[in-house]
């Protein structure tokens, strides 16, 4: 909860509980509450989960009201037992609302551990050389881009919101969850540790560039607290927004675009499954390649805010799910990529070419125990046992206890019931959070930046962290 949505309850509560007669001061701690939660309003903003408190507020304050009407705040002994249990009803009431805004707290983006403040900038790209085939119109491929990357203290005061168009993605996220439209409406009010489109910090020598794919029916916010990390210990990272793929994409001009089903066609045998799943990856991967494209263009246009901070020769690729399976696609088909690490791979959409010829690049990958048990994922698991001894240059598989498929992403943050919902493991998520992003930042720095490591060595410094030994079955 955040602060005013703290001190709210707590003022009502010590009302309530304050032994009877009560002060003239106490008596007017409901209308205190009451002014708090108009600045609540106006500094923090309205939200659903609040309401049976704000609800409660009023009512006490209509209370408390009429009874300094009176010189003390005492009653024959029968009205008393009366207005006791009436205060023993609303302090239930009272702990009773409390609770969800508890259980459905607003989010918060841990701050990043690097030395630099962060800065981020969303651009919509479109690639004339390849058509759309999810949309049904004749027309080019276009997607969106977040970049994250070092910026300069001070040059910006627009803090970011975890998601643009949160009022559209919000309930798109709820439907995939199976709640209510309205139940995430709150998204709207995250704001993460970084300043939008603030200058970006000068280096010697060019940033390290990091892609991010996400999953199927997923975003490129996804993942944000991992782009902070990289991004404030010196790379420049770049989620890509994966049309028709991701859950929604909501593009400048106001156009929105849903997932299209049919990418992915559940239930379809495994033959036209995969025919389809390849087409997919294919199409994302290129989505990968043109936004090494595009960066490159604007490492060389003097108008850029990125110009000659890019070093494209340092190129990472990482991914979750399906995203992990089209980063796969890409370094086994691009030699731009330079390193590859991949959250829970889904290798179904990964083509037999390059099941069978592998990946050149340094190359780590990451399995959650739910993953590993989910008979769903056994076919997608098979063919990861058939890539990975092609892995020329590999630096491990590990799976992590407890862990679930969305511990790899932000989305555990969204409640304390996250186990409840399915978003995550019994692990603890500040726990697999750190053990994610010491492993994620530890095989960047290694690959791109030449800075040692021991993470990689056996047995790892973190228990819950198990090499896969033989490789997923």
């Amino acid at each position: 909860m955040r602060p005013l949505e703290i001190f709210i309850p707590l003022l009502l509560t010590t009302y309530l509980l304050w032994k009877h007669p009560r002060p003239y001061a106490i008596r007017l701690f409901p209308v205190l509450a009451l002014i708090l939660t108009l600045i609540h309003f106006w500094i923090e903003g309205y939200r659903w989960q609040m309401i049976p408190i704000y609800g409660l507020t009023t009512i006490l304050v209509i209370s408390s009201l009429i009874k300094l009407q009176s010189p003390a705040d005492s009653k024959p002994v029968a009205s008393y037992l009366t207005l006791r249990l009436a205060q023993g009803g609303a302090f239930v009431l009272l702990a009773v609302s409390t609770a969800l805004p508890i259980l459905l707290p607003v989010p918060t983006i841990p701050t990043p551990s690097g030395p630099y403040q962060v800065g981020t900038r969303i651009y919509e790209l479109v690639d004339g050389s390849r058509k759309e085939i999810y949309s049904g119109e004749d027309e080019a491929r276009r997607f969106t881009i977040q970049v994250w990357y070092p910026s300069e203290a001070g040059t910006s005061t627009e803090q970011a919101r975890w998601m643009d168009h949160a009022e559209i993605y919000a309930p798109a996220i709820a439907h995939q969850i199976d709640m209510p439209s309205y139940f995430l409406d709150h998204l709207a009010l995250v704001n993460v540790p970084a300043f939008k489109d603030a200058k970006a910090a000068t280096a010697d020598q060019g940033y390290s560039i990091i892609l991010f794919s996400h999953g199927w029916t997923g975003f490129n916010a996804q993942n944000t607290g991992q782009a902070l990390e990289l991004a404030s210990h010196g790379f420049i990272v770049v989620a890509v927004q994966h049309t028709y793929g991701a859950v929604i994409t909501v593009f400048e001009d106001g156009t929105i675009a849903n997932y299209n089903p049919s990418a992915l066609p559940k239930g379809a045998p495994q033959d036209e499954y995969e025919a389809a799943a390849h087409i997919l990856s294919n199409q994302w991967a290129g989505d990968l390649g043109f936004t090494l494209d595009y960066l490159k263009s604007q490492n060389e246009d003097t108008n850029s805010a990125f110009y000659g901070l890019l070093d494209l020769s340092r190129v990472g690729v990482y991914g979750h799910s399906t995203g992990g399976g089209a980063a796969i696609q890409f370094c086994g088909t691009d030699s731009r990529c330079k390193a590859l690490l991949g959250m829970d791979p889904f290798m179904r959409p990964v083509s037999y070419e390059v099941l069978d010829s592998g990946a050149a690049q340094p190359s780590f990958f990451m399995f959650s125990q739910g993953w590993l048990d989910d008979v769903d994922k056994n076919r997608s698991n098979e063919l990861f046992q058939r890539f990975i001894p092609y892995v020329s240059d590999s630096w491990g598989v590990i799976s992590i206890e407890g862990a679930d498929h969305y511990d790899f992403a932000d989305l555990p943050l969204l409640s304390p019931l996250a186990p409840q919902l399915g978003l995550k493991g019994p692990i603890n998520g500040k726990r697999v959070t750190t053990i994610v992003n010491d492993y994620l930042l530890s095989f960047f720095e290694l690959t791109l930046k030449g800075e040692a490591s021991t993470l990689f060595e056996n047995p790892s410094p973190y228990p819950e962290v198990k090499p896969v030994q033989p490789y997923p079955q």
